[in-house]
């Protein structure tokens, strides 16, 4: 394996890193961190070495940070939103052009192979176009049934919250970093705190931001252990959007209740793929290869368990273990086929010990089950596991790693059983021929995504429909009006004309009670309600 950092330490700790990203580039993404708290410093999963001193924040510093938000905000968003768009288009166009440079970050700082890097590159970029694209219409205020036909007009109109807590997690740190861009197009400041294992990829897209014309003061950034400043982010927001675990979830949500102040959270999921009787077995197993394994499984939608018709279970397991011991691992910087490395120690002991803990309870191994500490410190063999007891952990918790589960059923009515048993509701899958009964299965699943013949990228890089989960999965959407219109308070403003809600024209009244009441009957009968 090729050792892309060299082991000469710079001036500040940290080594010099490879290809695009060079001390240079790092030095500019972290300038917007105003932290005065000690630094630490983020590693390659790759090799383990150092690659980037991050600046970590005071309690202090995160209260600055909302005061220096609360100040950009007001001018921001008096700014048309047709304004506000152009900004991101702008960016857009960025992310396309300078996705070399990008690419090279996100490999670096997650050890995922460049496609899956890729993959990530288009939802963030595709997120920040269709709300580029869609803010000013679905931001400008609509007419609504006034009480009163004619004479009673109202307005619906889209309100800034004023400043948004965005946190975001470390695996798939530019494309769920982006989600900063609709809490900003709907008038918001935001408060940024991305992962420090992954600060620079989240970063890079605000110096590019405001390169395209973004007041700096508008997206503020702070870097700290959530235990320090987590309480302060929460205190100080008028909204709070989280992408994380489910335990996280809940302590945001808890200490937000207290302030009744909104929060929009996805969560973790254990994802079901259920194979019937009459899906293409080779498609399906080509599918559950990266609906399983893409980013080495770390990521919240991925398939953690799959339910095969017992008709076809034998096939599909030899075929789905064959395909799997033939995955390369690799840290290549090029497109290829291969799957990455898992992010973390942390990330491997978590996913080492599952397994491990899940043989030991009598589970048999199909394909993988090691670590590869020979291809670098995180490597962990793609595994899928059969004969899986509901004591094992792997069964029923969330791994978030390059583990899947298989197992057969009997009926498709035993197979919804089977993918609603858990307090997950995140994502699915179903693969059969028959789309329409496809879809009739999918209906009776409890899971905020549903993909027919897909693992999860269907549902998910469908931008136009909301995203998010069922259950402990979650609070809240992605995508859609509701990712951005979340962002905003709806006000309703009223006018009335000519008449009003008194008596009038010397009616008593009870004779104004009656004329509202044929008014009301009237109204039914014209079907204006």
């Amino acid at each position: 394996m090729t050792d892309f950092l060299s082991q000469t330490s710079t001036s500040n700790g940290a080594a010099p890193v490879r290809g695009a990203v060079s001390q240079q580039l790092v030095d500019m993404i972290i300038e917007g961190v105003a932290g005065s708290g000690p630094a630490v410093v983020s590693t390659a999963p790759f090799t383990g070495e150092p690659l980037a001193r991050l600046p970590q924040c005071t309690v202090d510093d995160v209260d600055a940070a909302f005061q220096r938000a609360r100040q950009a905000q007001k001018e921001w968003a008096a700014w048309p939103a047709k304004k506000r768009s152009k900004v991101f288009f702008t960016l857009y166009d960025m992310i396309v052009e300078r996705q070399d440079e990008i690419l090279d970050i996100i490999q670096l700082e997650t050890g995922k192979s460049r496609l899956h890097a890729f993959e990530e590159l288009l939802d963030g970029a595709g997120s920040t176009l269709y709300y580029a694209r869609h803010a000013p219409k679905l931001l400008s205020t609509k007419r609504r049934a006034g009480a009163l036909p004619i004479f009673t007009q109202a307005r619906e109109s889209y309100q800034p919250k004023g400043v948004v807590c965005t946190i975001t997690p470390w695996n798939y740190p530019l494309a769920l970093g982006l989600d900063v861009v609709p809490a900003m197009l709907a008038g918001n400041a935001v408060v940024h705190k991305p992962d420090n294992e992954t600060a620079l990829s989240s970063l890079w897209p605000r110096m590019q931001a405001i390169e395209a014309g973004l007041p700096a003061e508008v997206w503020q950034v702070v870097l700290g252990d959530p235990s320090e400043i987590g309480d302060s982010l929460i205190d100080n927001a008028d909204f709070v959007g989280f992408t994380g675990s489910t335990p996280a979830g809940k302590a945001i949500a808890q200490r937000a209740a207290a302030t009744l102040t909104g929060c929009s959270l996805e969560l973790g999921g254990k994802n079901p793929m259920l194979v019937l009787r009459d899906a293409d077995i080779k498609r399906t197993v080509d599918a559950a290869i990266r609906g399983c394994f893409a980013n080495a499984g770390q990521l919240c939608v991925s398939i953690e368990r799959i339910y095969v018709d017992e008709t076809i279970y034998d096939r599909f397991v030899t075929e789905l273990g064959q395909k799997v011991r033939d995955i390369e691992l690799s840290s290549s910087m090029e497109f290829t086929g291969a799957i990455g490395s898992l992010s973390s120690q942390n990330q491997l002991n978590r996913v080492r010990e599952r397994v491990e803990q899940a043989v030991a309870a009598g589970a048999k191994v199909v394909a993988g089950g090691r670590a590869r500490p020979d291809l670098g410190p995180f490597f962990f063999e793609p595994t899928v596991l059969v004969d899986v007891p509901p004591s094992a952990r792997v069964y029923a918790e969330e791994t978030f790693g390059p583990v899947v589960t298989v197992a057969p059923f009997s009926s498709e009515e035993e197979a919804v059983r089977l993918a609603n048993d858990t307090s997950y509701g995140l994502n699915a899958a179903v693969f059969s021929k028959r789309v329409r009964r496809a879809r009739g299965i999918a209906s009776n699943i409890k899971a905020g995504t549903v993909n027919i013949n897909e693992g999860y990228a269907s549902a998910y890089a469908s931008q136009d429909a909301p995203m998010g989960g069922m259950k402990q999965s979650g609070l809240g959407r992605r995508h859609g009006s509701s990712g951005l219109l979340k962002y905003t308070d709806q006000q309703n403003v009223a006018s009335q004309h000519v008449v009003g809600f008194d008596p009038a024209y010397g009616l008593s009244p009870k004779q104004h009670a009656a004329f509202l009441t044929r008014c009301m009957k009237l109204m039914k009968a014209a079907r204006i309600r």
